[in-house]
């Protein structure tokens, strides 16, 4: 769930630690990580130490950016294993903040409502073409790198044997309550990335996933 606007001191504060260059760059890995990441990967990543990473991550862990598990490494267990170690992942919940205050999200909710009650389909069939337009932009200014559309997008696309997973759904909350429509959405705003991308035969489908958008791109000649 987002923060709630009487949280707003909280929501600073959360901010205010990517101010920090090393902290915004581990944050960075953490989210783009499609596992969750040990202290020692998480370093390496950043080019610092374990010690400085560790520091790090877990001021972003206090403040609810990141969340913590504990695992063994994999063939390591029983007795004489030493302790779990500490792993980072990509927090769930969302942190926003705008001055002055508004609520995008309750547009968006209102909107989608909207062409819910529409049973002409006709705004829905608007929505679409909207949507295929804004991923043809999205391709257009990334130079037709789909890769880098679906970023822009805020997908955090992953490649995987060829195909594009996408961590993210940028329309999480409004989806859980819409699933049909914003997953038509999502499916329509890709398909148009890829129209104007370098990958124009690549194919978009649906794939629910309780922990990604719920569209796949497969590469051209796959499906």
């Amino acid at each position: 769930m987002p923060t709630p606007r009487s949280g707003v001191p909280a929501v600073l504060a959360a901010l205010s630690n990517l101010d920090d260059p090393v902290r915004r760059k581990l944050y960075e890995h953490v989210v783009e990580s499609d596992a969750p990441v040990s202290r020692e990967q998480a370093a390496a990543a950043a080019g610092i130490g374990r010690t400085l990473a560790a520091y790090h991550l877990d001021k972003l862990a206090e403040a609810e950016l990141v969340t913590v598990s504990y695992q063994r490494p994999p063939g390591r267990g029983g007795p004489g294993a030493g302790r779990p170690a500490k792993f980072y992942a990509r927090a769930t919940k969302e942190i926003a903040f705008t001055a002055p205050p508004r609520d995008y999200e309750l547009l968006a909710r209102l909107m989608v409502s909207s062409v819910e009650q529409d049973d002409s389909g006709a705004v829905r069939a608007a929505v679409h073409e909207a949507a295929l337009a804004e991923g043809r932009r999205a391709a257009v200014a990334s130079g037709g790198d789909l890769l880098a559309a679906l970023r822009s997008c805020g997908y955090l696309p992953q490649v995987d044997d060829g195909r594009i997973n996408l961590r993210n759904c940028p329309f999480h909350l409004v989806a859980q309550d819409h699933r049909e429509l914003v997953c038509g959405l999502n499916l329509r705003l890709i398909e148009g990335a890829i129209a104007e991308s370098a990958q124009p035969d690549a194919c978009a489908e649906l794939a629910p996933h309780p922990d990604r958008c719920c569209v796949v791109v497969h590469p051209a000649g796959s499906k």
